[in-house]
């Protein structure tokens, strides 16, 4: 069964609430594209009254771990995820709607594969970047995942 957004939102609810709670949701998932967003409130924004910084972290986390996962799901296989580094960048306040996309669906799919056929630990770089309303970029994070076949 493939990963839905719902599906995705629920496991966030349950197993991260401080991202559910912030009102970090997917919006859209698929092979090689994952669309997640998040809305400037009281309860996620800084002092300057935009996005906490760690707010847009977890939506774009999220933008590239829903495809990690949705591609170890479709391997069948017991593969364990873990983010090794992860850096960040910010252009401009993040107000109102914040939609982070990240297209690496195939990145993490080649590593898949590759940690599969030779039985070693592989890495990925995952890039996610979030734009507001007005398609300005806001943030770009970039995300090193490791997989490992159990």
């Amino acid at each position: 069964m493939k990963l839905s957004p719902s599906k995705i939102n629920a496991f966030l609810l349950f197993n991260l609430p401080s991202a559910y709670f912030t009102g970090v949701r997917v919006k859209s998932i698929s092979e090689n594209t994952c669309t997640t967003t998040v809305k400037h409130r009281w309860i996620n924004q800084n002092p300057f009254k935009s996005v906490f910084w760690a707010v847009q972290g977890m939506a774009a986390e999220l933008s590239t771990g829903a495809m990690v996962m949705a591609a170890i799901k479709v391997s069948n296989k017991n593969i364990s995820m873990l983010v090794a580094n992860n850096k960040g960048t910010f252009s401009k306040k993040a107000r109102g709607r914040i939609i982070f996309e990240c297209k690496d669906g195939q990145l993490i799919k080649t590593a898949i594969e590759t940690a599969i056929n030779s039985g070693e630990g592989q890495t990925c770089w995952m890039k996610s970047e979030g734009r507001d309303s007005s398609g300005d970029l806001v943030s770009t994070f970039e995300f090193e995942w490791t997989v490992k076949v159990k």
